[in-house]
């Protein structure tokens, strides 16, 4: 009999991913294609010029996870997505379930980030139709203010960052702008 090697786990057992509090989250195209938008700026910041920070140019896909972005609070009324960025292969959400006054999650259904993230890579695979995506996801449990203070500051500094990004595609040449 053949044995396969075992996948490895990618959430932490036992956790209630529906519980309060905030999660770091990334989802990847599928084959690492960059198909969400493509980075401008990158000739003059590479120089010294005073571009700070590059800007995103979204594709149609991309268009379509703002919008996805801006409906999660919508779909679920005790979620925000704080902070997020779409790069051109992936894209990084802070993701928040809040609570009620009493402490406690606000009442039923309190949606698990799995669900939320299923919602949201359907709506844009609906809205583009096909399947942009990866299997599965990558999260954080932001367990401390200083984990959530990282967790945006990666998100903010993401773009410049890029071709030091372990989701760059290293073969890939950017024209100059």
């Amino acid at each position: 009999m053949i044995q396969f090697a075992q996948r490895k786990q990618n959430r932490l057992e036992k956790y209630d991913y529906s519980s309060t509090g905030s999660y770091f989250v990334t989802l990847c195209a599928k084959n690492k294609e960059e198909i969400f938008g493509r980075l401008d700026g990158y000739a003059g910041s590479l120089v010294g010029a005073s571009i700070a920070r590059p800007q995103i140019k979204l594709t149609e896909i991309g268009k379509a996870a703002v919008e996805a972005v801006r409906q999660i609070p919508c779909v679920y009324a005790n979620v925000s997505v704080d902070t997020y960025v779409i790069m051109p292969n992936h894209i990084h959400l802070i993701i928040s379930i809040a609570c009620g006054n009493d402490g406690r999650a606000m009442p039923a259904p309190t949606p698990a980030v799995s669900r939320i993230v299923q919602h949201f890579k359907g709506s844009i695979t609906k809205a583009v139709g096909f399947s942009p995506w990866q299997k599965s996801f990558h999260d954080h449990i932001l367990r401390t203010q200083q984990d959530y203070y990282e967790g945006c500051q990666y998100i903010e500094n993401n773009p410049a960052n890029w071709l030091e990004d372990t989701y760059y595609y290293k073969g890939h040449t950017y024209d100059t702008i």
